[in-house]
Formats: structure tokens, C-alpha cells, sequence
């Protein structure tokens, strides 16, 4: 590394100059920063957060960080600065100002002539890792052997050694301690003096160790959370077998005759008694991904384990087949070589140790027979939806085949082939697009298609995941809670509640813990569904707030009830035996103790969707199942000043068989505790049955009950359940559609289908009336298949209640009302009677329309009606991720109308992956898109269709053509009459694809029908008279103009909102403009603040007779000039032909 310090440094000093343009003889203007043994790494997106009036341009870090505080790092390293022409600020000649810590500023009065600053914008550099070594250990050479324990009669003596380690990530390999037997001479015959030397006292009778009398020894026994362990046996280490005392009910114990100059080793044996706080199960932090190669190259598999003990054992699988390990040598690694075309298939590891396994996700490898094509040249057939006006002659088709390559992997080449995850990720793209034509009848329209697919590295997308964390009883927002990804603090929740977090592309498993720091609300675990195609996902988190603390004595017996039903019995309840609770130190806590227990109580359908974790446990095999739980509760124990966080031996959780309905469920009841690194629950104890007489609670006489008992430790801040394992599985098919049309090619992606599994109706066998499961699943290229619970002995056994979310948009299902229509719903008869498909306003109309209830009734293999979805059985996944189009299914729909959008080069904006780079392109740069929006008032009585053409207007190399159109319709405003308004986007200003030359896109705004302009925004007239060229509008029924370049805001009436989600900055800027502020976000149209353009668009009145009432009023005048009308037109459609 000291070789390339030098290296490394030149090429950020060029790098620096190259970015600011700046002279050697100016070195003081550069603001990046030299730090040797860094690597470089990407710039932040550009931030404009203020304008050059007034007193300058202040860019301030602190302002940014208000608006933007995900999007840029604590302490960056480098910054750039350059106008929204793109000028670099070394370049402009003005007085400029800029520091790291706070920011960038240019002040008016100090510019030279008078001249004002222009507007800057500026992103940032932050800091990369600093490149060190890999964790390192070794041993410690070993220290001197110790005394013999005897002088004759054979004994042991012991050396050690220290492991010396960089970090506490890694371990040495081997054992600190090494015994050597010693004192092999006999020793006298009996009566004859022991031959131990003492120091201290006499030696024992068996000559084994010194005896002190009157000495004791006093000591306690601790678990590794501090938890006093009662019972435990204590004994000496070179006599295990031979008890000498066990540890009182606070784990404290006594030794008499043990000299105080003595070291003595003890043994704690702490059989039958609960250490659940010592170890973790395995947990898979690294999983093998997805390969392609050739037949004769390698490959190399990775899986990583953590847990307590580090798993030691790994297994490797192919296609559910375990590999020889003699055979191919692996441990965590397996790599293949001279890959065959058969050993193609799935991959996975497990992981073991002693406390459990867990099973890696699955990778599949692909070997391709020497002289394939890396990828299928031909293009997938991919239809294009074209405008309502677009008729092509001779057909009724509104869509256009523009083809389009599967992002699948293909075997590139790779400068190594053994990494874990490969270093350049090589996927099929388009190779070579042609310019079409598309014949609308009264007009053409451009289109770009793909002609020819080939193997090229692949576009990495950036994933995100957003949201908004708020409480499940009123919406209050999570205010500034902290938000942890295993044990790491990753940001902060908003003012709002609201929340981004950028998920890493070897991300599996993503688990989220939101934390309150003031303590209104419980430790929430969330395991996210995210999308690997680079779509932002919207979650919408339910929290659950901290029942109020009660005071009780930490001497006495305390029963604390689980239930939150007002009228109801509680499921169960908390004892806590009389000294139970302990400090963080181990000492036992004696006073008043302020108790919280917050319930997630099933019976109460509200806390669904505050479900932690997502009810899934690894049994003793690996494979992660699913729970069925019967109630949650969180414990918060802390001193009486409600400070300090107390916790507590052995407790009892006694829940009541009465609310235990399924037999079958009793034996199988178990109490969890949800880790909240893993988001998994963990088995905490067995349940046993006893008989108990309970009256409290409110109840006005005493009853003899059953209950179910378990034992288990407060140690931590942990969530604990009452679950049972189920086996009674199925799978719910379910799709999302652009339209209530329902179009197979109109299918979204991205879209979270949630499903929460209800209980049976009543005087069935089965569950209370509650909750059991709460499932995300989020919709692909061929929808989602949704785990569920289902029974095949009575389709009412189980019902599913299921909701769609897109970006914080509620979709709408199908109706079921006037009556269940098939082919609206999407499944056929009759199972869609078996099913009893009722959508949330089946009775009442007045209520939303964004979910449906229906049976989970299993499907009956023998009948073939109920072969086709959409339910499946457990086993039949692949079937369901795989059903075409056509088998049954239940729909959502976004309920948006009047919307269209069409870029001549075609592009999936819920598949980040599909971008392609071209000058047509209507997002140029895939790593961040800028969405740009203008605001149109209508004044008229009905809502109008906005239409927005965007062509090149200054790049030589797009002027003049077609980026795309865009429809809208007005949105009516509920308070002004006769007026409506359009946010209508159009091609932003800036630079293209290859980031070389800013085009000025020539934007044409255009109302359908009876309308002409009436009003521009002063400031956005002035703005395009001073940045010419300025369009001339002598049309009053269009307005045209080049797209400012700077992002104006709403005193101009232009929105521009930058992201690494086309979604998300389209959703944003939506918002704002409908608000009609910079800064604001509404779904209500206020359409008369922050307005670009204003057209008057009255009803047309018809002043001229119809055909009909002139052959009634005057027949033979009327047939003569249709005559007239028939010549002409003939003759000049001679002329033309001629």
C-alpha cells in the first residue's frame, strides 16, 4: 500500500483539477482534499436550494441537510460547485466562498463591476472506508508450565498462552490452556506425610489441595445478561463430579476452608437451569448468488454463518441434493470446476452449530455448453401502449411491438472467476436499436425498438426502501427514532415519521428496528419485502405505543394481565415471584418498580399491521417456517425513578386454554422471543398444563381455569410471543393493473400486496376470532404469490383480508358488487363461490374500496376447477410464481385515470434495469432522475385533457425530435367552481446520456378542445425573455417553450424534484404542485397557487343547423351542396395522386 500512496494521491489531484477546472497556479480554489489510503468514491446528486437573489447565493450545508439529510454523508471530503449552465465556479471570475463543514456562498456586494452572483449548485464527495488490513490473529507464544497440583501420585500442570487479534471479529484457532500430567512418582505408603507444599493452611486429606479453617469464601453465579442463576451446582475444577454447594435464590454461595492465597478454579453447572441469554442460533450473513458460466470454466459458491457458538459445520446442496464433502472439499466455499452443462441448478448451504442450522437462500447456476450464445439475440415481444389518437390503418391495435432484452445474467468475461460475487456483473441488454416509424393515420410517431440483444455488463440500479413510521392507534408519527440495521445505527426518522434507506444488492433479508428514544412507543422489528429491480418500495410501518407504566413492589408476588379487549377475558398473564428483578450489574433490585407490558392483542384486527418481525422460525433443519401466534407483549421493568431498566429472574407466562379452540395447538404451544438482529423468533420454552383458581381482572367470582405455563428471563429488550407452528399452508395468487381494464400488459411492479390472516367464523373448531399472520409479498413481472393458512375440510376455516400499497397510494380490488362478476374479478366459477370473494364495500358503499375478504379454502386436486389458482397448495410455489396471464388470480387497480405517458425510447420506470442509453432517452442519467412538472389553471365547466410534446430544442444531436408525450386530465378544484387545474409534466432541461452538452428540450403545452390561453406567470415570462431563445406564441391554443434549465419552483409555477427513483421524484413533485408550494405535498388540487399557464376552455355552443334539420328545412338546397362538396372533394384527390 506505501508503494501506491503516491499513486493514489496524483490521481485525486488530477481528478480534483479535472472536475473544477482548476490551474496548478490556483491550487487554493480546488476543494477537494487529499487523504492518502482512501479510495475514491461516487459524488452526491447536485443540490440548488437557494437563489442568487437578494443577497447572493447561500448553498448552505446546514439548509441541505434539512431538506436532504439522507442524501448527504456527516463529514464529507470534497466538494464541487458550478452554475446551473454548468460553469465550474473557478471559470466564472466571481467572488466565491466554500467550506467543508459549511458549505458554499456567494455574496452580491463583493463581486467586482457591480455584477450579481449566478446560481450555483453543488454536490458533495463523502468519505470512503479507509483501506486496511484484513482482522488478523495469532497466538501468543506459550507462557511457562505451572506447579504441579501433587508431588506424587500423578496430578497435571498447565501453561497458557494469549490470543492476539486486531479485532473482536475474528478468533485464534486452537486453546489458550495445555495440560501436561506430572508428579507420576509413588507416593509413601499409607501413614506417611503428603509431600504438598501450603503456604497457607494444611494440605487436604487426599493431598489434592490446601485446607484453610476459618476461612470462606463468598461468591455468586451469573448469566451472561446478569440474571442471578438460581440452583446452580458449584464445584471444584479438579473434582466436577463432587458437589460442594449450590447457589441460593439471588445465585449467591458459600465455601468453607478455601485459603484466601489461593487461586482455586470452580465450576458452575448450571443443568436444568435456562441460559437462552449465552447462546444464538445461526444466522446467514452471507448467501451464495446467482452464476453463469461456460462448460470447463469455475465457479465459487459463498455462505457465511454467525451466531453463539460461530457455526463450525456447513453443508452444501445441489438441486436439495447434499454434496460429498470428500469429493469436492468445501467448508464455507465450495467451488466447482470444469463445470459440466448437468451441473446446472440450485445451490444452498446450511450452517450449523450447537445451538441449531439455518439454510442459505437459494443461487442458481447456469453452464452453458461450449459455442451457446451468451444471450438470445432476438428481442422478447414487449407492446408499447400508443396514444387514444393513434390509429394505425388497417387495425384497431393500440399498441405497438417495441421489443425489449431480459435482464438475465450471461457468462461475460471476468478478470477472476472465484469471487463470491462476481467483480463485473454481465447481464443481456440491448445491442442495437433502429428508429421506427408509427403510421397514426393523421400523423407519425417515432419510436426506437430493439432490434438485437447481446451480453454486456449490467446497469446496477440503486434499491430504496421508504416509508413512514407512525402509531397504530391515531397516526401520531415516529418523531426522529433512531432506525437500526442489525446492531448498526443507519439514520434518523423525519419530522414526519418518514424514512429512505438504500438496501446493499447482496441484501437477502432486509431487517429493520426502529427505535423511539423518548420512549412512547415499542421497539419495533420489521422484516421489509424490497425490489432487486431498483423500484422504491413504500412501507407504511404501524407502531405500537407503551401502555403507561404501573407501580408494584419488586418484594411481592405481582400478576400482570395480557388482554387489551375491553369486556373481554385477558389471553393470559404475567406472574413475577416476589425478588425477581435485577440491575444491569446482577444485583437484585429491592423497592417499587415502574412496569410497562404493552400487548399485541389478536382479537384487536387494528394491530395487524403492527406485526414485528415477520412471524417466521427456523426449525432444527434450517428451514425458515411460519407461526401462527395467539399474542404479543412487550415488557419495559425500570427502577422507581424510571431510569434505569431493570431485569428479572424466572418469570411465569400462564395463557388460558379457553382461547385456545384447536386441540391439536395445545401440545404444540410454545413461548418466543424475537431477535431483533435477525427479525426470527426463538424458542424460549415448552408450555405444561396446570389448574389454577383465578378471580382478578375485574371478574366478580373466582374460577377454577386451565392454563398453559412457561418460564423464561427478561434479560433484554425483547418482543415475546405465544405462537404454534402451522402446517395448514397455501399460496394466494394476486396481480396489479394499471386500469380497472385489467390488461395483461398493463401489469405493475413494485406494488406491496399485504395479507392478513383472519380467524374462522364462530362455532367452527379452530382459533378465536383474531388475527393470526401478517404477510408482505411485493408484485413482480407475473404478480405475487402470498403465503397463507388455508384448511381443505370447511373453505370457511380461514379467511384472508388483502390490501395493495403503491408508494403511499392505496389501489383499488375488483368489485364484488352489483354482483361477482368472473372476468372483473379474475377467477371463474365456481370456485369464486367456494371462495366468497367480498370486496371492504360488499355492504356498504360508503366505505373504501381498497381491500377484499375472501375464504382460504385449500384447492381439491381431484377437482379440476380448483387446479387453476388462485389459491395453491404449499407445495405448488413454483406454479403459482409461474401461472400465465389467464389462470385465475384477484386484481388490484390504481384507481389514477386519464393519464399517458409515451417515450420514443421505451423504459419501465418500476424496473430501473430496463434504462437504456440513448439521446431520446427521456431520463438520461439512470443513477438519478430529475422530474420536472408545470401547472396549468383551467377555467371552464369540465375537466380538460393537457397534453405536454417534448422535442430536442438546442443539442445537435436531438433537436427537432420527439423524447415523448405526456396526457393528463385536469383535476377539479372542490372549492373554486368552474375551474380545475393539471400538473403536467414535461422533458426536463440538462444534460444528456453522455453528460457532454446541455439540450434546452422544446416543451409544447396543448389543451384538448374549445381552449385558448389567458394568462402567463410574469416571472416565468421575464425568466425565458432573459434566457433566450425566447419562442414566439402568437397561438393562443398552445404555449411553447424551451424548458428552463434552472429548477425554478412555484413562483414560476414549475416543479423539479431530483431522486434516485423516477417514482419517487415524480410522486414529490406531483405533490408540490398540487400544493402549489416548493416545499408543501397535497392529493387536493389548489388551482389557484403556484400557476405557469391559465387557458379558458367554455363549452362549445352550437350555432349551425345539423344535417338532419337542414333536409328538413330546405331538402333540395341541401342535397345540391352535398353534391358540390362530393365533386371537389374527388377532384382534389386526382390532383393530389397526380
Amino acid at each position: 500500500m506505501s508503494e501506491r500512496g503516491p499513486q493514489r494521491a496524483t490521481l485525486i489531484h488530477h481528478l480534483c483539477r479535472s472536475l473544477f477546472g482548476i490551474s496548478e497556479r490556483n491550487p487554493r480554489r480546488c476543494f477537494c482534499s487529499r487523504t492518502d489510503g482512501i479510495r475514491v468514491t461516487e459524488w452526491t446528486s447536485w443540490f440548488n436550494i437557494d437563489h442568487p437573489g437578494g443577497n447572493g447565493d447561500y448553498e448552505r450545508l446546514e439548509a441541505i441537510r434539512f431538506y436532504y439529510r439522507e442524501r448527504v454523508c456527516a463529514r464529507p471530503t470534497a466538494m464541487e460547485a458550478r452554475t446551473t449552465d454548468w460553469v465550474p465556479a473557478a471559470d466564472t471570475g466571481e467572488v466565491v466562498h466554500s467550506s467543508l463543514e459549511k458549505g458554499f456562498w456567494c455574496i452580491n456586494k463583493e463581486q467586482p463591476y457591480g455584477r450579481l452572483c449566478s446560481n450555483y449548485h453543488v454536490r458533495f464527495q463523502c468519505p470512503p472506508g479507509t483501506l486496511t488490513q484484513h482482522d488478523l490473529s495469532n497466538w501468543s507464544p506459550w507462557g511457562p508450565w505451572g506447579a504441579c497440583s501433587v508431588t506424587c501420585g500423578g496430578g497435571r500442570r498447565l501453561r497458557r498462552r494469549r490470543c492476539n487479534r486486531s479485532s473482536n471479529k475474528v478468533q485464534c484457532a486452537g486453546r489458550p490452556v495445555e495440560m501436561q500430567k506430572c508428579g507420576k512418582v509413588q507416593c509413601p505408603g499409607n501413614g506417611s506425610p503428603c509431600q504438598r507444599l501450603c503456604p497457607e493452611g494444611r494440605p487436604s486429606k487426599d493431598c489434592s489441595r490446601c485446607v484453610c479453617e476459618g476461612h470462606m469464601l463468598y461468591g455468586e453465579v451469573l448469566s451472561l445478561t446478569g440474571v442471578p442463576v438460581v440452583g446452580a451446582r458449584v464445584t471444584l475444577a479438579h473434582k466436577p463430579k463432587l458437589i460442594r454447594t449450590r447457589t441460593d435464590n439471588k445465585g449467591r454461595f458459600r465455601l468453607p476452608g478455601i485459603c484466601s492465597s489461593d487461586e482455586t478454579p470452580l465450576l458452575a453447572d448450571l443443568k436444568n437451569v435456562s441460559l437462552s441469554g449465552n447462546t444464538e442460533k445461526p444466522y446467514v450473513v452471507k448467501h451464495p448468488e446467482d452464476k453463469v458460466r461456460y462448460e470447463g470454466q469455475r465457479v465459487t459458491f459463498c455462505c457465511k454463518a454467525t451466531g453463539t457458538p460461530i457455526p463450525n459445520k456447513y453443508y452444501w446442496y445441489h438441486n436439495g441434493t447434499l454434496l460429498d464433502r470428500n469429493v469436492y472439499k468445501y467448508e464455507e466455499d465450495l467451488t466447482l470446476r470444469n463445470l459440466k452443462p448437468e451441473q446446472t441448478g440450485e445451490y444452498h448451504c446450511k450452517a450449523s452449530s450447537d445451538t441449531g442450522s439455518i439454510k442459505s437462500s437459494r443461487a442458481f447456476l447456469t453452464v452453458l455448453p461450449k459455442g451457446t450464445p451468451a444471450c438470445i439475440s432476438t428481442p422478447e415481444k414487449y407492446l408499447i401502449k400508443l396514444p387514444e389518437d393513434c390509429v394505425q390503418p388497417g387495425t384497431t391495435s393500440k399498441f405497438y411491438n417495441a421489443g425489449r432484452c431480459p435482464h438475465s445474467k450471461c457468462a461475460g468475461s471476468l478478470d477472476f472467476d472465484l469471487r463470491c460475487r462476481d467483480g463485473t456483473a454481465f447481464c443481456c441488454g440491448v445491442k442495437h436499436m433502429e428508429t421506427q416509424a408509427i403510421d397514426c393515420g393523421s400523423y407519425s410517431l417515432p419510436i426506437r425498438t430493439v432490434t438485437e440483444c447481446g451480453c454486456q455488463k449490467c446497469m446496477e440500479p440503486k434499491i430504496l426502501v421508504r416509508g413512514r413510521v407512525v402509531a397504530a392507534d391515531n397516526g401520531e408519527p415516529l418523531r426522529f427514532g433512531h432506525i437500526y440495521l442489525g446492531k448498526e445505527r443507519v439514520g434518523t426518522t423525519g419530522y414526519q415519521g418518514s424514512f429512505t434507506l438504500q438496501v446493499s444488492p447482496d441484501t437477502e433479508r432486509l431487517v429493520v428496528n426502529f427505535v423511539d428514544s423518548l420512549q412512547k412507543f415499542i421497539d419495533t422489528v420489521k422484516v421489509f419485502v424490497f425490489d432487486k429491480k431498483g423500484g422504491a418500495v413504500y412501507h407504511d410501518v404501524k407502531v405500537m405505543r407503551k401502555q403507561q407504566p404501573v407501580d408494584i413492589n419488586s418484594t411481592e408476588l405481582n400478576t400482570i394481565y395480557l388482554g387489551e379487549i375491553e369486556g373481554e377475558d385477558p389471553i393470559g398473564q404475567i406472574v413475577i415471584p416476589p425478588n425477581s428483578f435485577h440491575k444491569s450489574t446482577g444485583e437484585v433490585y429491592e423497592g417499587m418498580v415502574k412496569a410497562s407490558v404493552t400487548f399485541l392483542d389478536p382479537r384487536n384486527i387494528t394491530t395487524a399491521a403492527a406485526t414485528p418481525g415477520d412471524l417466521n422460525f427456523v426449525d432444527n433443519e434450517g428451514e425458515m417456517l411460519p407461526l401462527r401466534t395467539y399474542g404479543m407483549f412487550s415488557v419495559d421493568f425500570r427502577d422507581e425513578t424510571n431510569r434505569e431498566v431493570l431485569g428479572t429472574g424466572a418469570v411465569q407466562v400462564m395463557l388460558d386454554t379457553q382461547h385456545v379452540k384447536m386441540p391439536e395447538h395445545i401440545p404444540k404451544m410454545k413461548l418466543w422471543s424475537l431477535n431483533p438482529d435477525t427479525g426470527i423468533w426463538e424458542e424460549e420454552s415448552d408450555f405444561d398444563h396446570t389448574q389454577a383458581t383465578d378471580g382478578g381482572n375485574g371478574r366478580s367470582k373466582r374460577e377454577e381455569r386451565t392454563f398453559l405455563i412457561g418460564n423464561m428471563e427478561i434479560r433484554e429488550r425483547r418482543l415475546f410471543n405465544l405462537d404454534v407452528p402451522e402446517d395448514r399452508r397455501c399460496y394466494v395468487k394476486v396481480r396489479a393493473y394499471m386500469s380497472e381494464k385489467f390488461l395483461p400488459t398493463e401489469q405493475l411492479e413494485g406494488v406491496v400486496i399485504n395479507l392478513i390472516n383472519l380467524e374462522p367464523k364462530p362455532g367452527y373448531t379452530s382459533n378465536p376470532r383474531a388475527w393470526g399472520r401478517f404477510d408482505s409479498v411485493i408484485t413482480g413481472p407475473n404478480g405475487a404469490c402470498l403465503p397463507a393458512f388455508c384448511d381443505a375440510q370447511r373453505p370457511d376455516a380461514y379467511t384472508a383480508y388483502v390490501t395493495a400499497l403503491m408508494g403511499g397510494e392505496e389501489l383499488e380490488a375488483a368489485p364484488s358488487t352489483p354482483k361477482m362478476n368472473p372476468n372483473i374479478i379474475g377467477v371463474s366459477q365456481p370456485y369464486l363461490d367456494k371462495i366468497d370473494y367480498q370486496r371492504s364495500d360488499h355492504d356498504d358503499p360508503a366505505l373504501k374500496k381498497t381491500a377484499f375478504k375472501i375464504n382460504l379454502a385449500k384447492p381439491n386436486p381431484n377437482n379440476f376447477d380448483e387446479t387453476n389458482g388462485p389459491i395453491y397448495p404449499y407445495q405448488s410455489l413454483i406454479a403459482c410464481e409461474n401461472a400465465p396471464a389467464d389462470a385465475n388470480h384477484f386484481r388490484f387497480f390504481r384507481v389514477e385515470k386519464d393519464k399517458y405517458e409515451y417515450n420514443v425510447v421505451p423504459f419501465q420506470e418500476s424496473d430501473l434495469t430496463s434504462w437504456t442509453g440513448d439521446y431520446l432517452s427521456w431520463w438520461p442519467n439512470p443513477q438519478e432522475f430529475r422530474a420536472c412538472y408545470i401547472k396549468v389553471k383551467i377555467n371552464g365547466p369540465t375537466e380538460v385533457m393537457v397534453r405536454s410534446r417534448n422535442f430536442g430544442g438546442t443539442h445537435p444531436a436531438t433537436r427537432g425530435q420527439l423524447y415523448g408525450i405526456r396526457d393528463i386530465r385536469s383535476t377539479r378544484d372542490m372549492y373554486s367552481p368552474n375551474t380545475s387545474a393539471a400538473c403536467l409534466e414535461f422533458k426536463c432541461s440538462g444534460m444528456l446520456y453522455d453528460q457532454d452538452i446541455v439540450d434546452r428540450s422544446l416543451i409544447a403545452v396543448i389543451p384538448q378542445g374549445n381552449c385558448r390561453r389567458v394568462g402567463i406567470n410574469s416571472l416565468l415570462q421575464e425568466y425565458l425573455t432573459k434566457h433566450p431563445p425566447l419562442l414566439q406564441n402568437n397561438e393562443t391554443h398552445v404555449f411553447k417553450m424551451l424548458a428552463p434549465v434552472d429548477p425554478l419552483g412555484h413562483n414560476y409555477g414549475i416543479y423539479t424534484v431530483t431522486d434516485q427513483n423516477p417514482r419517487i421524484a415524480k410522486e414529490i413533485a406531483i405533490g408540490r404542485c398540487f400544493d402549489g408550494t416548493s416545499d408543501g405535498f397535497s392529493r387536493e388540487m389548489k388551482s389557484d397557487s403556484g400557476l405557469a399557464l391559465t387557458f379558458s376552455c367554455p363549452e362549445r355552443t352550437i350555432t349551425r343547423e345539423s344535417l338532419f334539420q337542414r333536409l328538413q328545412t330546405n331538402p333540395g338546397q341541401t342535397l345540391a351542396q352535398m353534391a358540390r362538396d362530393m365533386r371537389q372533394r374527388k377532384n382534389k384527390a386526382k390532383t393530389n395522386f397526380k
